[in-house]
Protein backbone atom coordinates (compact mmCIF):
# COMPACT_ATOMS: atom_id res chain seq x y z
CA UNK A 1 0.00 0.00 0.00
CA UNK A 2 1.37 3.55 -1.09
CA UNK A 3 1.56 6.14 0.79
CA UNK A 4 1.97 10.35 0.09
CA UNK A 5 3.64 12.49 2.31
CA UNK A 6 2.86 16.23 0.62
CA UNK A 7 4.61 19.32 1.45
CA UNK A 8 2.11 21.86 3.20
CA UNK A 9 1.52 24.81 0.85
CA UNK A 10 -0.51 26.66 3.42
CA UNK A 11 0.69 30.37 3.92
CA UNK A 12 3.12 30.09 7.20
CA UNK A 13 3.14 26.26 7.35
CA UNK A 14 6.16 24.96 8.16
CA UNK A 15 5.53 21.64 9.40
CA UNK A 16 4.83 17.77 7.64
CA UNK A 17 2.58 15.00 8.58
CA UNK A 18 5.05 12.15 8.64
CA UNK A 19 9.03 12.89 10.20
CA UNK A 20 11.60 10.70 9.19
CA UNK A 21 10.96 8.64 12.29
CA UNK A 22 7.75 7.93 10.84
CA UNK A 23 8.03 7.06 7.81
CA UNK A 24 10.82 4.60 9.08
CA UNK A 25 8.12 2.95 11.52
CA UNK A 26 5.52 2.81 8.23
CA UNK A 27 7.66 1.41 5.79
CA UNK A 28 8.70 -1.48 8.87
CA UNK A 29 4.59 -1.96 8.60
CA UNK A 30 4.92 -2.69 4.71
CA UNK A 31 3.80 0.86 3.61
CA UNK A 32 5.42 2.58 0.43
CA UNK A 33 6.32 5.59 1.84
CA UNK A 34 6.67 8.33 -1.32
CA UNK A 35 7.58 12.16 0.31
CA UNK A 36 7.38 15.02 -1.94
CA UNK A 37 10.96 16.43 -2.42
CA UNK A 38 11.39 19.16 0.33
CA UNK A 39 8.34 18.29 1.99
CA UNK A 40 10.60 18.07 5.69
CA UNK A 41 12.65 21.16 4.91
CA UNK A 42 10.60 23.25 7.15
CA UNK A 43 10.62 21.21 10.21
CA UNK A 44 14.56 20.48 9.44
CA UNK A 45 14.14 17.27 7.77
CA UNK A 46 15.92 16.60 4.61
CA UNK A 47 15.38 14.49 1.92
CA UNK A 48 18.43 12.52 3.07
CA UNK A 49 17.12 11.76 6.22
CA UNK A 50 13.95 10.21 4.75
CA UNK A 51 15.55 8.23 1.82
CA UNK A 52 17.74 6.58 5.19
CA UNK A 53 14.75 5.69 6.86
CA UNK A 54 13.17 4.15 3.72
CA UNK A 55 11.09 6.50 1.87
CA UNK A 56 11.19 7.19 -1.72
CA UNK A 57 11.53 10.87 -2.64
CA UNK A 58 8.60 12.29 -5.27
CA UNK A 59 10.37 15.19 -7.58
CA UNK A 60 6.65 16.73 -7.38
CA UNK A 61 3.52 16.07 -5.44
CA UNK A 62 2.13 14.66 -8.61
CA UNK A 63 4.34 11.86 -8.57
CA UNK A 64 4.15 11.48 -4.89
CA UNK A 65 0.11 11.01 -5.59
CA UNK A 66 0.41 8.99 -8.07
CA UNK A 67 -1.29 5.37 -7.37
CA UNK A 68 -1.39 6.54 -3.59
CA UNK A 69 -4.11 5.06 -1.18
CA UNK A 70 -3.22 7.06 2.11
CA UNK A 71 -2.32 10.73 1.81
CA UNK A 72 -0.81 12.00 5.15
CA UNK A 73 -1.28 16.33 5.41
CA UNK A 74 -1.03 18.45 8.22
CA UNK A 75 -3.55 20.95 6.68
CA UNK A 76 -6.48 19.37 4.67
CA UNK A 77 -6.16 19.35 0.93
CA UNK A 78 -6.38 22.53 -1.75
CA UNK A 79 -8.51 23.16 -4.33
CA UNK A 80 -5.43 22.70 -6.57
CA UNK A 81 -5.00 19.17 -4.58
CA UNK A 82 -7.52 17.74 -4.61
CA UNK A 83 -8.05 16.76 -8.44
CA UNK A 84 -5.41 15.65 -8.41
CA UNK A 85 -6.26 12.86 -5.78
CA UNK A 86 -7.87 9.66 -6.91
CA UNK A 87 -11.54 8.68 -6.07
CA UNK A 88 -11.45 6.42 -3.16
CA UNK A 89 -8.02 7.82 -1.40
CA UNK A 90 -8.24 7.90 1.87
CA UNK A 91 -6.28 11.89 3.52
CA UNK A 92 -5.94 11.97 7.02
CA UNK A 93 -5.17 15.62 8.17
CA UNK A 94 -6.62 17.91 10.16
CA UNK A 95 -9.88 19.32 7.89
CA UNK A 96 -11.54 21.84 9.70
CA UNK A 97 -14.31 19.81 9.65
CA UNK A 98 -16.63 21.83 11.56
CA UNK A 99 -16.35 25.21 9.98
CA UNK A 100 -14.65 24.11 6.37
CA UNK A 101 -17.61 22.91 4.64
CA UNK A 102 -16.36 24.44 1.37
CA UNK A 103 -13.29 21.35 1.59
CA UNK A 104 -15.01 18.98 2.62
CA UNK A 105 -18.33 19.34 -0.13
CA UNK A 106 -14.91 19.31 -2.60
CA UNK A 107 -14.11 16.26 -1.19
CA UNK A 108 -16.98 14.36 -1.15
CA UNK A 109 -17.45 15.36 -4.77
CA UNK A 110 -13.98 13.93 -5.68
CA UNK A 111 -14.83 11.04 -3.83
CA UNK A 112 -12.08 11.32 -1.06
CA UNK A 113 -12.78 9.36 2.16
CA UNK A 114 -11.43 11.97 4.11
CA UNK A 115 -10.22 11.22 8.35
CA UNK A 116 -10.73 14.92 10.09
CA UNK A 117 -8.05 13.97 12.80
CA UNK A 118 -9.44 17.25 15.02
CA UNK A 119 -12.43 15.01 15.43
CA UNK A 120 -10.50 12.80 17.48
CA UNK A 121 -13.36 11.02 20.19
CA UNK A 122 -11.92 11.93 23.80
CA UNK A 123 -11.55 8.03 24.97
CA UNK A 124 -8.50 6.50 26.93
CA UNK A 125 -6.97 4.58 23.30
CA UNK A 126 -7.32 7.77 21.41
CA UNK A 127 -5.02 9.56 23.58
CA UNK A 128 -2.22 8.99 21.54
CA UNK A 129 -3.89 10.31 18.30
CA UNK A 130 -4.91 12.93 19.56
CA UNK A 131 -3.24 15.99 17.27
CA UNK A 132 -5.39 19.05 19.12
CA UNK A 133 -3.62 17.73 22.47
CA UNK A 134 -0.18 17.47 21.03
CA UNK A 135 -0.11 20.65 19.00
CA UNK A 136 -2.57 22.65 22.22
CA UNK A 137 0.74 21.51 24.24
CA UNK A 138 3.30 23.08 22.13
CA UNK A 139 1.05 26.40 21.33
CA UNK A 140 0.78 26.77 25.13
CA UNK A 141 4.33 26.55 25.62
CA UNK A 142 5.22 29.07 23.42
CA UNK A 143 2.90 31.57 24.56
CA UNK A 144 4.77 32.21 27.20
CA UNK A 145 8.13 32.52 25.40
CA UNK A 146 6.28 35.00 22.97
CA UNK A 147 4.90 37.03 25.46
CA UNK A 148 8.56 36.88 27.38
CA UNK A 149 9.96 38.55 24.07
CA UNK A 150 7.22 41.10 23.84
CA UNK A 151 7.72 41.65 27.79
CA UNK A 152 9.98 43.97 29.07
CA UNK A 153 10.79 42.74 32.12
CA UNK A 154 12.40 39.72 33.80
CA UNK A 155 9.79 37.13 35.02
CA UNK A 156 11.30 35.68 38.28
CA UNK A 157 11.41 38.29 41.59
CA UNK A 158 15.46 38.86 41.55
CA UNK A 159 16.97 40.29 44.72
CA UNK A 160 19.77 42.26 43.81
CA UNK A 161 22.60 44.57 45.00
CA UNK A 162 20.53 47.59 43.41
CA UNK A 163 17.13 46.42 44.80
CA UNK A 164 14.56 43.46 44.73
CA UNK A 165 12.53 42.85 41.11
CA UNK A 166 9.08 41.79 41.57
CA UNK A 167 8.39 39.02 39.79
CA UNK A 168 5.50 39.04 36.55
CA UNK A 169 1.78 38.56 37.20
CA UNK A 170 0.86 35.96 34.53
CA UNK A 171 -2.88 35.48 33.73
CA UNK A 172 -4.15 32.51 31.54
CA UNK A 173 -7.85 32.54 30.24
CA UNK A 174 -9.04 28.97 29.25
CA UNK A 175 -7.37 25.59 30.68
CA UNK A 176 -7.43 23.24 28.46
CA UNK A 177 -4.09 21.56 27.15
CA UNK A 178 -2.84 25.28 26.13
CA UNK A 179 -3.65 27.03 28.69
CA UNK A 180 -1.94 24.39 31.10
CA UNK A 181 1.05 24.43 29.50
CA UNK A 182 1.29 28.06 29.81
CA UNK A 183 0.60 28.06 33.06
CA UNK A 184 2.92 25.31 34.34
CA UNK A 185 5.87 27.45 31.61
CA UNK A 186 4.72 30.62 33.21
CA UNK A 187 5.37 29.11 36.76
CA UNK A 188 8.95 27.74 35.24
CA UNK A 189 9.86 30.85 34.81
CA UNK A 190 9.19 32.52 37.97
CA UNK A 191 6.31 33.98 37.47
CA UNK A 192 2.95 34.65 39.81
CA UNK A 193 0.51 32.96 37.68
CA UNK A 194 -3.51 32.47 38.27
CA UNK A 195 -5.75 31.41 35.84
CA UNK A 196 -9.62 31.06 35.13
CA UNK A 197 -11.87 28.56 33.40
CA UNK A 198 -16.29 27.89 32.89
CA UNK A 199 -15.21 24.06 34.33
CA UNK A 200 -15.01 24.37 37.94
CA UNK A 201 -13.11 20.71 37.60
CA UNK A 202 -10.08 23.04 35.97
CA UNK A 203 -9.73 24.51 39.70
CA UNK A 204 -7.79 21.55 40.51
CA UNK A 205 -5.30 21.32 38.14
CA UNK A 206 -4.68 24.66 38.25
CA UNK A 207 -3.37 24.42 41.74
CA UNK A 208 -1.43 21.15 41.18
CA UNK A 209 0.65 23.40 39.36
CA UNK A 210 1.16 26.13 41.70
CA UNK A 211 -1.20 28.58 40.32
CA UNK A 212 -4.54 29.99 41.70
CA UNK A 213 -7.95 30.19 40.08
CA UNK A 214 -9.89 32.64 39.77
CA UNK A 215 -13.50 31.80 40.33
CA UNK A 216 -16.64 34.00 38.13
CA UNK A 217 -20.12 31.96 39.28
CA UNK A 218 -19.99 28.82 40.70
CA UNK A 219 -23.07 27.88 40.24
CA UNK A 220 -23.32 28.41 36.08
CA UNK A 221 -19.87 26.72 36.01
CA UNK A 222 -21.15 23.52 37.17
CA UNK A 223 -22.79 23.00 34.54
CA UNK A 224 -20.13 24.29 31.87
CA UNK A 225 -18.69 21.49 30.14
CA UNK A 226 -20.46 18.41 27.59
CA UNK A 227 -20.33 14.90 28.23
CA UNK A 228 -16.91 14.73 26.19
CA UNK A 229 -14.89 17.20 28.16
CA UNK A 230 -15.35 20.46 26.06
CA UNK A 231 -16.33 23.79 26.93
CA UNK A 232 -20.30 24.51 26.35
CA UNK A 233 -21.14 27.98 25.11
CA UNK A 234 -22.32 30.08 28.58
CA UNK A 235 -25.58 32.13 28.77
CA UNK A 236 -25.21 36.08 28.03
CA UNK A 237 -25.39 36.57 31.92
CA UNK A 238 -22.27 34.39 32.44
CA UNK A 239 -20.08 36.52 30.22
CA UNK A 240 -21.37 39.87 31.94
CA UNK A 241 -20.15 38.36 35.12
CA UNK A 242 -17.42 37.20 34.12
CA UNK A 243 -16.26 40.77 32.61
CA UNK A 244 -16.82 42.55 35.82
CA UNK A 245 -14.95 39.65 37.48
CA UNK A 246 -12.04 39.72 34.73
CA UNK A 247 -12.20 43.45 34.31
CA UNK A 248 -11.14 43.83 37.99
CA UNK A 249 -8.78 41.35 37.92
CA UNK A 250 -7.04 42.24 34.79
CA UNK A 251 -5.80 45.71 35.44
CA UNK A 252 -3.45 44.19 38.05
CA UNK A 253 -2.04 41.68 35.55
CA UNK A 254 1.67 41.97 33.33
CA UNK A 255 0.64 38.93 31.16
CA UNK A 256 -2.41 37.82 29.89
CA UNK A 257 -2.79 34.61 27.83
CA UNK A 258 -6.22 33.56 26.10
CA UNK A 259 -6.74 30.09 25.05
CA UNK A 260 -10.80 29.25 25.48
CA UNK A 261 -12.07 28.20 22.43
CA UNK A 262 -15.27 25.83 21.57
CA UNK A 263 -15.85 23.54 18.47
CA UNK A 264 -17.11 24.97 15.78
CA UNK A 265 -17.89 28.74 17.09
CA UNK A 266 -16.29 31.53 17.32
CA UNK A 267 -13.59 32.28 20.14
CA UNK A 268 -15.86 33.80 22.87
CA UNK A 269 -14.43 37.92 23.56
CA UNK A 270 -13.01 37.38 26.83
CA UNK A 271 -10.62 41.04 26.76
CA UNK A 272 -12.81 44.00 25.89
CA UNK A 273 -11.31 47.07 24.55
CA UNK A 274 -11.96 48.64 28.05
CA UNK A 275 -9.93 46.21 29.80
CA UNK A 276 -7.27 46.44 27.51
CA UNK A 277 -7.14 50.52 28.30
CA UNK A 278 -7.21 49.53 31.68
CA UNK A 279 -4.43 47.89 31.37
CA UNK A 280 -0.29 49.06 32.16
CA UNK A 281 2.08 49.98 29.70
CA UNK A 282 4.22 47.47 28.46
CA UNK A 283 1.56 44.73 29.02
CA UNK A 284 1.27 41.63 26.89
CA UNK A 285 -1.73 40.17 26.10
CA UNK A 286 -1.32 36.74 23.45
CA UNK A 287 -4.34 35.60 22.19
CA UNK A 288 -4.30 31.97 21.11
CA UNK A 289 -7.84 31.84 19.56
CA UNK A 290 -7.20 34.84 17.10
CA UNK A 291 -7.64 32.40 14.46
CA UNK A 292 -11.07 31.19 15.22
CA UNK A 293 -11.73 35.26 16.03
CA UNK A 294 -9.72 35.91 19.41
CA UNK A 295 -10.90 36.43 22.58
CA UNK A 296 -9.23 39.58 22.76
CA UNK A 297 -11.28 42.16 21.00
CA UNK A 298 -8.44 44.31 19.77
CA UNK A 299 -6.31 41.42 18.56
CA UNK A 300 -5.31 40.81 14.80
CA UNK A 301 -4.64 37.86 13.56
CA UNK A 302 -0.81 37.60 12.03
CA UNK A 303 -0.17 41.18 13.96
CA UNK A 304 1.40 42.14 17.04
CA UNK A 305 -0.84 45.69 17.85
CA UNK A 306 -0.13 48.39 20.23
CA UNK A 307 -2.85 49.84 22.07
CA UNK A 308 -3.02 53.48 22.46
CA UNK A 309 -2.39 52.61 26.05
CA UNK A 310 1.16 50.68 25.12
CA UNK A 311 -0.82 47.20 25.40
CA UNK A 312 0.72 44.96 22.95
CA UNK A 313 -1.56 42.41 21.25
CA UNK A 314 0.32 39.09 20.23
CA UNK A 315 -2.03 37.51 17.13
CA UNK A 316 0.66 34.99 16.03
CA UNK A 317 -1.27 32.45 12.88
CA UNK A 318 -0.49 28.67 13.26
CA UNK A 319 1.62 28.57 16.52
CA UNK A 320 2.03 25.24 16.53
CA UNK A 321 4.19 25.64 13.01
CA UNK A 322 6.60 28.25 15.05
CA UNK A 323 7.62 25.03 16.73
CA UNK A 324 8.13 23.20 13.60
CA UNK A 325 10.29 19.61 14.34
CA UNK A 326 8.65 19.29 17.72
CA UNK A 327 5.13 19.63 16.10
CA UNK A 328 6.06 17.52 13.11
CA UNK A 329 7.33 14.93 15.31
CA UNK A 330 4.24 14.91 17.36
CA UNK A 331 1.75 14.92 14.62
CA UNK A 332 3.32 12.50 13.02
CA UNK A 333 3.22 10.09 15.64
CA UNK A 334 -0.65 10.70 16.19
CA UNK A 335 -1.37 9.36 12.53
CA UNK A 336 0.95 6.73 13.02
CA UNK A 337 -0.60 5.42 16.16
CA UNK A 338 -4.10 5.68 14.19
CA UNK A 339 -2.89 4.23 11.67
CA UNK A 340 -1.41 0.82 13.32
CA UNK A 341 -3.91 -0.29 14.83
CA UNK A 342 -5.60 -1.88 11.53
CA UNK A 343 -2.62 -2.93 10.10
CA UNK A 344 -3.15 -6.87 10.22
CA UNK A 345 0.41 -7.99 12.12
CA UNK A 346 0.19 -11.65 10.07
CA UNK A 347 -0.51 -10.36 6.30
CA UNK A 348 0.29 -6.70 6.10
CA UNK A 349 -3.19 -5.72 5.34
CA UNK A 350 -4.51 -2.33 5.91
CA UNK A 351 -8.29 -1.65 6.41
CA UNK A 352 -10.07 0.59 8.64
CA UNK A 353 -13.01 -0.42 10.54
CA UNK A 354 -15.86 2.02 9.86
CA UNK A 355 -17.40 0.66 13.08
CA UNK A 356 -14.61 1.50 15.08
CA UNK A 357 -14.98 4.31 17.80
CA UNK A 358 -12.05 6.34 16.39
CA UNK A 359 -13.08 5.98 12.98
CA UNK A 360 -16.37 6.79 13.45
CA UNK A 361 -15.55 9.82 15.23
CA UNK A 362 -13.07 11.29 12.56
CA UNK A 363 -14.52 9.88 9.11
CA UNK A 364 -16.46 13.11 7.39
CA UNK A 365 -16.36 12.38 3.50
CA UNK A 366 -16.69 8.77 1.99
CA UNK A 367 -18.85 7.21 -1.12
CA UNK A 368 -19.12 10.79 -2.08
CA UNK A 369 -20.65 12.07 0.49
CA UNK A 370 -20.34 13.99 3.72
CA UNK A 371 -20.76 11.30 6.35
CA UNK A 372 -20.38 12.87 9.75
CA UNK A 373 -23.27 14.97 10.81
CA UNK A 374 -20.79 17.16 13.17
CA UNK A 375 -18.76 18.14 10.09
CA UNK A 376 -19.88 21.47 8.14
CA UNK A 377 -22.38 21.41 5.78
CA UNK A 378 -25.65 20.02 4.92
CA UNK A 379 -27.45 16.36 4.66
CA UNK A 380 -24.94 14.48 6.56
CA UNK A 381 -25.17 11.01 7.07
CA UNK A 382 -24.06 8.03 8.19
CA UNK A 383 -22.40 4.79 6.77
CA UNK A 384 -22.04 1.66 7.99
CA UNK A 385 -20.02 -0.06 4.36
CA UNK A 386 -17.91 -2.50 5.47
CA UNK A 387 -14.15 -2.30 5.13
CA UNK A 388 -12.25 -3.50 2.49
CA UNK A 389 -8.65 -4.87 2.88
CA UNK A 390 -5.74 -3.63 0.88
CA UNK A 391 -2.29 -5.55 0.93
CA UNK A 392 0.85 -3.85 1.31
CA UNK A 393 3.90 -4.94 -0.65
CA UNK A 394 5.91 -8.06 -0.30
CA UNK A 395 2.82 -9.98 1.88
CA UNK A 396 0.60 -12.82 1.73
CA UNK A 397 -2.80 -13.21 0.21
CA UNK A 398 -5.19 -9.66 1.21
CA UNK A 399 -7.73 -10.84 3.65
CA UNK A 400 -11.49 -9.85 3.85
CA UNK A 401 -10.97 -7.90 6.77
CA UNK A 402 -8.03 -6.58 9.32
CA UNK A 403 -7.97 -9.02 11.96
CA UNK A 404 -5.58 -6.63 13.62
CA UNK A 405 -7.02 -6.50 17.68
CA UNK A 406 -7.98 -3.79 18.73
CA UNK A 407 -6.19 -2.01 21.62
CA UNK A 408 -7.39 -2.22 24.99
CA UNK A 409 -8.48 0.48 26.91
CA UNK A 410 -6.77 1.25 29.74
CA UNK A 411 -7.23 3.21 32.55
CA UNK A 412 -5.57 6.48 32.24
CA UNK A 413 -2.71 7.89 34.29
CA UNK A 414 -3.76 11.33 36.47
CA UNK A 415 -2.50 14.19 34.37
CA UNK A 416 -2.80 17.52 34.37
CA UNK A 417 -4.41 17.60 30.89
CA UNK A 418 -7.94 19.38 31.13
CA UNK A 419 -11.23 18.16 29.12
CA UNK A 420 -11.44 20.83 26.56
CA UNK A 421 -9.00 20.50 23.64
CA UNK A 422 -7.21 23.75 22.72
CA UNK A 423 -4.86 25.01 20.02
CA UNK A 424 -5.33 24.67 15.66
Amino acid sequence: MKIAVLKERHPGEARVAVSPEVAGKLSALGFKVNVEKGAGSGASFSDDAYKTAGADIAATAAAALKGADLVLKIQGPSAAEIPNISKGTIVMAHLNALSDGDTLRAMAKAGITGIAMELMPRITRAQSMDILSSQSNLAGYKSVLDAAAEFGRAFPMMMTAAGTIAPAKVFIMGVGVAGLQAIATAKRLGAVVTATDVRPATKEQVESLGGKFLVVDPEMEKDAQTAGGYAKQMPPEYFEKQKQVVAEHIKKQDIVITTALIPGRAAPILVTKEMVMSMQSGSVIVDLAVEAGGNCQLARLGETVISPNGVKIVGHANVPARLAVDASALFARNLFNFIKPFVNAETGDFALDWEDDVVVGTLVTKDGKIVNDRAAGAGAVKTKAKPVAKKAPGKKSAAKKSTAKKPAAKTAAPSAAPAEKKGN
